[in-house]
């Protein structure tokens, strides 16, 4: 029960933190941005580094910066083909996921094995 009131707490007070900053900022479309992922991310490190330590924190640390990084590429190939190629969305956003799971996998295995 200690554990689940922890991360209310942390989730919350993180998750708002970062949706105050991205209300601050323009466009305002920053503020879904700012209030999802890397709000979620820092919440869920800083539970893992009380429960787990500091070690195993490092290295989910590092497999969500590569995550990430997949993920950046993945985005960028969907905008492209959406864009420039006018491609439907759902066969190109279903077929690009391909696009993720290469590259995190291959980052995986290039940096973390």
């Amino acid at each position: 029960m200690k554990e689940i009131l922890l991360r209310v707490i942390v989730g919350g007070g993180v998750v708002s933190a970062f949706a105050l900053l991205g209300d601050l900022l323009q466009p305002k479309s920053f503020a879904g941005l700012f209030g999802a992922a890397p709000s979620v991310a820092l919440a869920t490190l800083a539970l893992t580094v009380m429960k787990d330590g500091k070690a195993y924190a490092s290295t989910e640390a590092r497999s969500m910066v590569l995550g990430a990084l997949a993920f950046f590429l993945y985005a960028c190939v969907v905008g492209r083909l959406l864009i420039r190629r006018r491609m439907p969305v759902l066969s190109t956003a279903g077929l690009a996921i391909l696009v993720w799971v290469g590259c995190a996998f291959g980052l995986w295995f290039a940096v973390l094995r």
